[in-house]
């Protein structure tokens, strides 16, 4: 029936969580929405039923829409995974790797694909929502375009224009925007929403009127700041925080920032805990000693991001954690730092390698093979999980016959050491429900499930979106 477009001034101003809100308010109202994002680069990503996989954001507005994610709802993923090189990810699978050299004249040829998925969206929906990214002010990257407005004209999608006030200048990045696009492109704009604002908007007013008089454009809404957006699952980026210190019977959960750190996500149901403090070490940053569990993450770059645990001296931090008795959880490319070598024959990552690991498990890894995605459920530590498998390569040994998971299938998965301390596994958004973080904290878990808080977080932000943006303008727009 419609299909209306989110860009924004720049990247992150709220365009994911302001699309995943739209959807789900105009699903209350009865109507069947998809999500859409073009073109994506994250290394947060979602497995869909289909066996593909799409950026996390976007499978985020999928549970928004009430819809089970599928790869047509981010068609092109761009996997960060070393100095200038990404993962390419067409449709929910992977077609190899990119320089950012080569992307510039390489993308405009996926622009077919990518309005084949949107086809099919608009197919089966009353509305799709479009997410773009970065910013149509980058006329430097206009040419060969397919996640602004080249999308937009050769789809004829309108656009509402997202500007972040919280960050400063809304007025001139609103105002630059229109200022600098091509005619053509300018008239796709029809409207904005200035987004993250704090305070009474009444003091605003004039501010808001600037900007139509000087763009032309009609505002939507002033949105303020949704402090529900903080329980959605992290998508593309960590803010690099201060580590905290654990106060007196709290529980706290390191987590190294590695350069290529992919899924942390992975993380966020542990905040969920009352008691339980997850800290974000950043670059330059020892992990505290009072730490009660240390997780290492995901990597798009196992070997690359070893070394630099070597070379943060985490990993000797990482050891004496364990000498003191502290527990060690590995995920995916952790789990594969933790064993006595990585080895990359191939040059999956990078050149052909075989590196020293950390030695904390009796394991080997050997990169290869095709890249394995599922949903899974089953057991670890006798507690239920429902999470996903996402990765490359084969992880054996002798602590792998000390299991970690069982699925539901028959299969198995993990290693544990011989003392019982460190563990590691291919097994992504382990802790989603609250008895399986119980099993890793060691204490009796109270806060709620994800899924159910992520569900509850997105009809905060609708209610939110229904009061503070004409939604009815909007859906006459999209229409």
């Amino acid at each position: 029936m419609g299909a209306l477009m989110i860009q924004g001034t720049g990247s992150d101003v709220g365009k994911s969580v302001l699309v995943a809100g739209l959807c789900r308010a105009f699903a209350n109202r009865g109507l069947t929405v998809r999500p859409f994002k073009p073109q994506n680069m994250s290394t947060n990503a979602a497995v869909t039923a289909d066996g593909g996989e799409i950026g996390r954001a976007q499978a985020t507005q999928a549970i928004a829409a009430r819809v089970a994610p599928h790869v047509d709802m981010n068609p092109v993923l761009l996997k960060p995974q070393g100095d200038r090189t990404s993962q390419l990810v067409v449709r929910g699978r992977v077609r190899g790797t990119l320089a950012a050299a080569n992307w510039r004249e390489g993308r405009a040829g996926l622009l077919a694909e990518v309005l084949e998925s949107f086809e099919r969206l608009r197919a089966q929906a009353d509305l799709v929502l479009v997410e773009g990214a970065g910013s149509p002010a980058e006329i430097n990257l206009r040419d060969g375009d397919i996640a602004n407005m080249g999308f937009a004209r050769a789809a004829g999608v309108p656009v509402v224009l997202v500007g972040d006030i919280d960050r400063g200048g809304v007025i001139a990045s609103l105002v630059g925007t229109r200022a600098v696009l091509a005619p053509d492109d300018a008239a796709m704009i029809h409207g904005f929403v200035v987004n993250r604002f704090r305070g009474d908007p009444a003091l605003f007013e004039d501010g808001y009127r600037a900007i139509a008089e000087r763009t032309g454009w009609r505002g939507f809404g002033v949105v303020p700041w949704l402090t529900a957006a903080a329980r959605l699952p992290s998508e593309d980026a960590v803010v690099l925080q201060q580590p905290a210190s654990a106060t007196s019977g709290r529980v706290l959960v390191a987590c190294p920032i590695t350069r290529h750190i992919a899924n942390f996500d992975d993380l966020d149901p542990l905040k969920l805990e009352p008691g339980v403090e997850v800290a974000m070490i950043p670059p330059g940053r020892p992990i505290p000693a009072e730490t009660a569990l240390i997780v290492l993450p995901g990597s798009k770059a196992t070997i690359a991001d070893l070394a630099f645990v070597r070379e943060q001296g985490w990993d000797v931090d990482i050891r004496a954690h364990h000498r003191r008795g502290g527990a060690v959880l590995g995920l995916c490319g952790g789990y594969q730092m933790l064993g006595r070598s990585v080895a990359d024959p191939s040059g999956l990552e990078g050149p052909p390698a075989r590196v020293e690991g950390l030695g904390l498990l009796d394991v080997e890894t050997v990169l290869g093979g095709d890249k394995l995605l599922r949903d899974v459920r089953g057991t670890a530590r006798g507690a239920r999980f429902a999470g996903y498998e996402m990765h490359l390569g084969a992880t054996t040994g002798p602590d792998a016959a000390r299991i970690v998971v069982h699925f539901d299938d028959g299969r198995v998965d993990g290693a544990t050491s011989a003392d019982g301390l460190v563990a590691g596994t291919y097994v992504h958004g382990l802790f989603a429900l609250a008895e399986q973080r119980s099993a890793w904290l060691g204490r009796a878990a109270r806060g709620p499930d994800h899924h159910a808080a992520i569900d509850a977080a997105l009809d905060a932000i609708a209610e939110a979106l229904e009061r503070h943006m004409d939604l009815d303008a909007l859906l006459d727009l999209a229409r």
